[in-house]
């Protein structure tokens, strides 16, 4: 008699500020119609003016899923064996992205530095049949940071290491203090081959981002001179 498989549950995480039925027609959620099964689901907060953050720690502290994808509503997966190399990757690494940084230093306040030697990872840019893929260096690679566009972990190591999202930051640098707080809990990141595809960029230059990096950095800042006192 065979033996009955036994599959990881994955659960695809996001928050769109479109109404339920826009949201519905969002890169996203179009492409999770070909992935979402048996064993793979989603849960898209539609209408929200939440922070990221808040979202997602709801995910972690209700979802029953083995494993949570935090994915923005902007983006195509072009890869439908994604949940397949998610659960691939998280044999390897206890959290992982499409693109990241090697390094972390304090004053970073963005995981793409200005040493293109340290980044890895790919993610095409642009609009579907029209995007260019930046190849920011080798993957898989170990990560200190990784892009918040794509992360995945599996849901009982965040819990067991007391790892959660801090809700003081709405949108920006959500990602690169979730990932100093996972590594500073022991966990490892890397990135890992996945095909994806944004239709945006990060704009570093908005006033909502550079009071969000001040918050960051009075965080950080503070954590590293009481780590080395």
């Amino acid at each position: 008699m065979t033996p009955e498989l036994q599959y990881d549950t994955v659960e695809f995480v996001a928050a769109s500020r479109l109404p339920a039925t826009a949201a519905a027609d969002s890169l996203l959620a179009r492409s999770l119609r070909r992935i979402v099964g048996e064993s793979v689901g989603a849960r898209i907060a539609s209408g929200n003016s939440a922070g990221l953050p808040e979202i997602y720690n709801k995910a972690i502290d209700t979802s029953s899923a083995d494993i949570l994808v935090f994915v923005h509503d902007d983006i195509w997966i072009d890869d439908y064996f994604v949940p397949q190399r998610v659960v691939e990757a998280l044999r390897r690494f206890d959290v992982i992205g499409v693109a990241g940084n090697t390094v972390c230093r304090p004053e970073h306040t963005k995981w793409r530095h200005r040493d293109d030697r340290a980044l890895s990872g790919n993610v095409a840019h642009g609009e579907l049949g029209n995007s260019r893929v930046a190849r920011f260096g080798p993957t898989p690679a170990a990560c200190e940071l990784l892009d918040g566009v794509f992360l995945a972990a599996r849901r009982a190591r965040l819990v067991d290491a007391g790892v959660r999202f801090d809700e003081r930051f709405q949108f920006h640098h959500y990602d690169l203090d979730f990932c100093r707080t996972a590594r500073r809990a022991g966990l490892t990141l890397g990135t890992w081959p996945l095909s994806v595809t944004h239709a945006s960029v990060g704009n570093y230059a908005s006033e909502a981002w550079k009071a969000s990096a001040e918050v960051y950095l009075e965080k950080w800042e503070g954590r590293e001179a009481q780590a080395s006192a």
